[in-house]
């Protein structure tokens, strides 16, 4: 076994603490990464307090925006070498024979993806844990490759955030002519306008305040509407937007957004409240829009999303910190206070607990 030092929450809505413990030793297709950086990901704040209904396991290690570089290597790993820059997502594992898993949606397997933390292995039997960590085992099949021209630690945020957005405006065939809405300019959404303005969309920002319009226009965001601040901006946007990503975890009143679609337009959920949304026919029937979700994205897709961002200079927008910060972090991302993802430097796990 593979001694690892790492942070876990011991129960439910309690501070991270320093937590050690093992991986399985290296199979014949795992790669050893040791971990450089980790993005920490609302979803870590929502599983530590087990917001979302008695599925989260103790103790927990979170953490699945995960770069590093490869220190060891199975006998017959063929795609990775001692020394190369890979990165590890949302998931390690799958089914691998479903029909999602065999057209590379691996996220949508039918028998559940093995995700990386918060997880059962394959075996049923082993727990999985993240990348608040210093080591990590994964098969090669569930590794990235990370381009030479981005920064591990700004790179670290794409293997969630990244991809989330990525693969609905792909999807959706976001691009020249297309007038995108992002709902939301926070980890998800800052993302959302990097990657739509690279795709050629119109691209606008619905947020609640207007104290990032600079930083969403100087992102690419062609426009800006506060809410809050002009609360009349839904009502002229009615019938605007081709397509609209909702980013927001928190509950909003989605058929007033809805309304803000097109003719066919569709608005894409890729946040996930803690309460059920209440929602009316009438939003959808009368201009024949529809309401979509979206989950990360499967590997392949992950590994084009990467090279995309390294081909048009996207990395996302982080706070680098220690540690030893986390729960402050944590809390600060509840109040909304980081531009625009933390990014945690595994380095500092050296003298984690001193």
């Amino acid at each position: 076994m593979i001694p690892v030092s790492g942070y876990a929450a011991l129960q439910a809505k309690e501070s991270l603490t320093p937590y050690t413990f093992e991986r399985r030793d290296t199979g014949n297709n795992d790669i050893v990464i040791e971990i450089q950086y980790c993005g920490i990901c609302h979803t870590d704040i929502h599983q530590v307090n087990n917001e979302w209904g008695a599925m989260s396991s103790y103790p927990m290690v979170p953490g699945h925006e995960i770069t590093g570089i490869v220190t060891e290597v199975g006998p017959d790993v063929t795609r990775y070498e001692v020394g190369e820059k890979v990165g590890v997502g949302c998931f390690v594992d799958s089914c691998r024979k479903c029909g999602p898993c065999l057209k590379g949606l691996e996220q949508y397997c039918l028998k559940g993806p093995t995700y990386t933390y918060n997880s059962m292995e394959r075996d049923r039997q082993t727990r999985t844990q993240g990348g608040y960590s210093n080591r990590i085992v994964v098969d090669e099949n569930y590794v990235l490759r990370m381009p030479d021209n981005l920064p591990l630690d700004r790179a670290a945020p794409l293997l969630c955030a990244g991809i989330t957005m990525y693969s609905p405006l792909k999807r959706w065939n976001a691009g020249p002519g297309k007038k995108v809405g992002i709902v939301g300019l926070g980890g998800l959404g800052h993302m959302g306008v990097k990657i739509a303005h690279a795709l050629g969309a119109e691209v606008s920002v619905v947020s609640h305040s207007d104290n990032k319009q600079s930083e969403a226009k100087r992102m690419g965001a062609d426009k800006f509407y506060a809410t809050g601040s002009n609360p009349k901006s839904l009502k002229e946007l009615r019938g605007y937007f081709d397509l609209i990503i909702n980013t927001l975890s928190v509950e909003i009143d989605w058929n007033r957004y809805l309304n803000l679609l097109s003719l066919d337009g569709t608005m894409v959920v890729v946040g996930i409240p803690e309460k059920e949304t209440m929602l009316g026919a009438t939003p959808l029937v009368i201009a024949r829009r529809s309401l979509a979700g979206s989950v990360i994205g499967g590997i392949r897709e992950t590994q084009e999303m990467l090279d995309f961002c390294a081909k048009n200079s996207i990395p996302s927008e982080i706070e680098l910190i220690p540690i030893q910060k986390v729960n402050e972090a944590f809390q600060r991302i509840i109040n909304s206070d980081v531009r625009y993802r933390f990014v945690i430097d595994s380095k500092s796990l050296v003298t984690a607990g001193e």
